[in-house]
């Protein structure tokens, strides 16, 4: 056989120009122990904390633990098909995920992986999961509002773009609802709305889910999802993905809304990791850190200063408590870190009052300054009204005999709290709330009969809206404070509806 010189010279001559002197050099480690979604790792003594590994059949980790001969890992995916002896890679990199326009409308886990089966998510731009809140400097005051939608909050707890406004109760409480309802009001405001779902059902994930595809929320919203079947490591990430994927938007000067749900459930994640790992336990076994968890979370949201944009990120967390006990160590570390606390309280639930909100504990730490000038001024005086109502009852239950301005009182009251009950996914504009809740303040709806306050009030708006458009479009572009034109085109417009429309027409079903 003959070999020919000038064949093997140019063989010879393509492996000399495709040689690299490049040496991949990496840090390699094995397992040593593996089971309930963590893994001891020895021999990444460089490994970074927080720094993405990589095990086979495509799982990745994250470096939880430095201890001084091994790495503690959280396994961020099935950690059943990782066996002791198997290889760990460190990358070098921390944890990202993807971010962008690609993650709008779409239901991800929280490293953005599809569950949606609408193929993989494609974008070039990714942020880290763990990032510095913005400084002091950065921020600037809470004063545009965000509205809700919901008449009760958006005039007693009014939340503002940039604040973190906490949701607490008692399960089956209307809690995940009220963060829906101000999801679907965002419609057309240019708020873009981040939904975390974590340790919930899927059942009740795919709901919601359908319920903002309903009402074609899901145009404007990402849902990350790391439900109670998913490991406790992609529970403990989700809020900080999710958090990554909204700072996007609002570094690029726009505004975003994230709402977590619930961070109690986090919490037990990030509690049975620490546990697992031999972190010491403090009160309810809970980890020393639990506050820090929670507050490096919380503090990333802010209304951003001029120089970085003025975006906005308000979050709405929501925790769970057992039997209205609002005392325990999550819901009073929560309520430290936020800018208010918004109670739900089951026997208001239960009696119809829709949201339960309870005026006494409820608060808003921005106050005012995060309402338009016409909704402060109509509504200032409605939480002291509400909780005077409120001890007059308990007094009145006493059985005694009332005077009849003290009756009126009561009536009034009992109006009022029936004309702040709201239907599910029926947000209101904000003018819509005006006028319902001048009319309840002023005296409009005394003579409408308790059982008729809520069809006087969806009588009322589309009768509004079809003969007093002009002054319905007037208030809405000005937003400001109501000077006495405005005062009196709005009695005008509230007495000619109940003279002219509601008492002939309705008469039947209300009281003289």
């Amino acid at each position: 056989m003959k070999f020919k010189a000038d064949e093997i010279a140019s063989v010879i001559q393509k492996e000399i120009e495709r040689f690299e002197t490049q040496i991949d050099v990496r840090e390699v480690g094995r397992v040593i122990e593996v089971g309930d979604g963590i893994a001891q790792v020895y021999g990444l003594s460089g490994v970074m904390s927080g720094e993405m590994l990589e095990f086979p059949n495509g799982v990745k980790g994250l470096a939880f633990n430095l201890e001084e001969n091994s790495v503690g890992v959280i396994i961020l995916g099935d950690y059943l098909k990782i066996r002791e002896g198997d290889e760990v890679r460190g990358t070098g990199k921390l944890l990202q995920t993807p971010v962008g326009d690609a993650v709008l409308g779409r239901v991800l886990d929280p490293l953005g992986n599809p569950l949606d089966g609408r193929g993989p998510v494609v974008t070039n731009e990714f942020r880290f999961v763990e990032s510095d809140a913005p400084g002091v400097a950065d921020r600037q005051p809470v004063t545009e509002a965000l509205q809700t939608g919901l008449k009760a909050i958006d005039a007693m707890t009014p939340i503002g773009r940039g604040q973190r406004e906490l949701i607490i109760g008692d399960r089956k409480t209307g809690k995940t609802q009220i963060a829906v309802d101000t999801i679907i009001n965002q419609k057309g405001k240019g708020v873009k709305c981040f939904y975390v779902a974590v340790g919930q059902k899927d059942s009740t994930v795919a709901g919601i889910v359908e319920t903002l595809r309903k009402h074609d929320a899901m145009d404007y919203t990402t849902v990350i999802v790391a439900g109670a079947s998913s490991p406790a490591p992609l529970q403990y990430i989700a809020p900080y993905a999710g958090t990554a994927m909204a700072e996007y938007f609002t570094y690029k000067g726009e505004h975003a809304l994230i709402v977590y749900d619930d961070l109690s459930k986090q919490a037990v994640a990030y509690r049975q990791l620490s546990l697992l790992m031999r972190r010491p336990p403090g009160r309810e076994a809970y980890p020393g850190d639990v506050f820090y968890c929670h507050s490096r979370l919380l503090e990333r949201s802010a209304k951003l200063s001029d120089d970085l944009g003025g975006g906005s990120l308000t979050s709405l967390p929501i925790v769970e408590t057992q039997e209205g006990e609002v005392s325990a160590y999550i819901p009073t570390n929560v309520i430290s870190i936020t800018d208010g606390q918004i109670y739900l309280q089951p026997d208001l639930f239960f009696r119809g009052q829709r949201p339960a909100m309870n005026v006494g504990i409820s608060v808003s730490r921005v106050g005012g300054s995060a309402q338009i000038p016409a909704m402060k001024q109509v509504a200032g005086g409605l939480r002291l009204d509400l909780a005077a109502f409120r001890e007059l009852e308990a007094f009145a239950q006493l059985g005694s005999d009332l005077d009849a301005a003290t009756q009126a009182r009561l009536d009034r009251g009992y109006r009022m709290n029936r004309l702040l009950i709201q239907g599910v996914c029926q947000p209101l504009d904000e003018i819509d709330q005006i006028f319902v809740i001048y009319a309840g303040t002023k005296g409009f709806l005394d003579d409408v009969a308790l059982d008729d306050v809520q069809l006087w009030e969806s009588e009322f708006l589309s009768w509004l809206r079809a003969n007093k458009a002009e002054l319905w479009e007037r208030l809405k572009a000005s937003k400001q404070k109501l000077g006495p034109d405005e005062t009196a085109a709005i009695e005008a417009t509230l007495t000619e509806f109940n003279d002219d429309v509601f008492f002939k027409n309705f008469a039947s079903r209300s009281a003289s």
